[in-house]
């Protein structure tokens, strides 16, 4: 069993050291934890020895190997993009209800067959008001598409998880990044072995994801280029583009990455997952061929909700030439590498004397993210 605290040693060890992402997972629990325009806060001291706050949080006692032995059936060997058993390319099918849709509209296509057939009775999204992004229940599959589009920001999505979970839904679907596909993860695996804390999650689909941006800070910069009540949408283009593009009610806004990259949390350093490696699916764009995603098929559940989607026309999908695998598994690799000497640096990995830890990994593993460390 993994070390469960508290939320004492929840606020000790994320929220006091600034490793909190605002992902939700601790939210819509309990009355205590809240968030609010991205952050997120304890309101109320608990005494609970042991809680799911801490048990779900992706940045508390983590136990990589042994999460992926208790999901996956197989040790965490610290590989670029993890397991998997295909990779594709696709994009949204003729038969999706239409929509503004990012990139290739893969991940809107694969939650609204879901729906559609019965898969999910209901998904976690993620929604905007104005720039700050919320939870959103959805269980129309026509409505799906509404909240399209990337927003590049720590959202509290697994609260909408949390929350439907307690209104008794018994199939889930549910859309995040690295951080919340691991703490999703951790909800499916019920670490504290409590039957009232089962999660249902029936499909997790990942993004890929390098960083996120602190809304706070990120509303308080658009704000002086822009009317942020305005804006319908967001893209960071592939280099050399180097900047955020805005789609505003006024038109078009560019905003420098130089600008915009010093409002990433620190939190988002340490994080060993660029794929979502602990997800059903997992999606990114297809650099190089716009209107098209890369699909990482990882679960047994996944590769079915693909094959059903394909054949549904909701989605369409093709092989993937190996020279963008490669080049994906490069990227994710260099990703692991700066986190886990982030890790180190900060002295985050692998505690001991009692001291806990942000994640801990078999020592031969961090000898292949990075050799000689073993």
């Amino acid at each position: 069993m993994p070390q469960v605290f508290g939320s004492k040693e929840l606020l000790e060890d994320v929220h006091q050291q600034e490793l909190c992402i605002g992902c939700g997972a601790c939210v819509e629990l309990c009355p205590y934890f809240k968030n609010y325009r991205g952050k997120t806060s304890r309101l109320f001291p608990c005494t609970l020895p042991q809680g799911r706050c801490f048990a779900y949080c992706p940045k508390a006692e983590v136990d990589l190997d042994e999460i992926y032995r208790k999901l996956r059936n197989v040790p965490y060997d610290g590989s670029p993009i993890g397991p998997y058993r295909n990779i594709v390319a696709a994009k949204v099918g003729p038969k999706m209800a239409s929509g503004s849709f990012q990139g290739g509209g893969t991940v809107s296509a694969l939650v609204a067959h879901a729906i559609k057939s019965g898969a999910v009775d209901a998904a976690a999204l993620t929604d905007r008001e104005a720039l700050t992004p919320q939870p959103r229940l959805v269980t129309r599959w026509e409505e799906v598409s509404r909240y399209a589009g990337a927003k590049f920001m720590a959202a509290p999505t697994l609260a909408g998880l949390n929350q439907a979970v307690r209104q008794g839904y018994k199939k889930l679907g549910v859309v995040g990044t690295p951080c919340q596909m691991l703490a999703v993860a951790q909800m499916r695996s019920n670490p504290l072995g409590k039957p009232e804390h089962h999660v249902p999650v029936a499909l997790a689909v990942g993004l890929f994801c390098n960083w996120a941006l602190d809304t706070r800070q990120l509303s308080a910069l658009l704000c002086e280029r822009t009317d942020i009540a305005a804006v319908r949408g967001m893209d960071i283009p592939p280099p050399p583009a180097n900047v955020m593009i805005l789609d505003t009610a006024g038109g078009r806004v560019e905003v420098s990455l130089s600008d915009i990259k010093p409002l990433i949390p620190h939190t988002c350093f340490i994080c060993l997952d660029m794929t979502s490696e602990l997800a059903d699916l997992s999606v990114g764009m297809y650099e190089g061929r716009a209107g098209w995603n890369t699909l990482i098929i990882r679960s047994e559940e996944g590769a079915r909700q693909v094959e059903e989607a394909v054949k549904a026309g909701f989605l369409q999908s093709e092989s993937m030439p190996g020279e963008i695998i490669r080049h994906l598994s490069t990227a994710a690799a260099a990703k692991k590498e700066r986190s886990l000497r982030m890790l180190i640096q900060r002295g985050l990995i692998n505690t001991n004397g009692g001291r806990r830890a942000v994640v801990r990994i078999p020592q031969a593993v961090m000898g292949n993210i990075l050799p000689g460390r073993a």
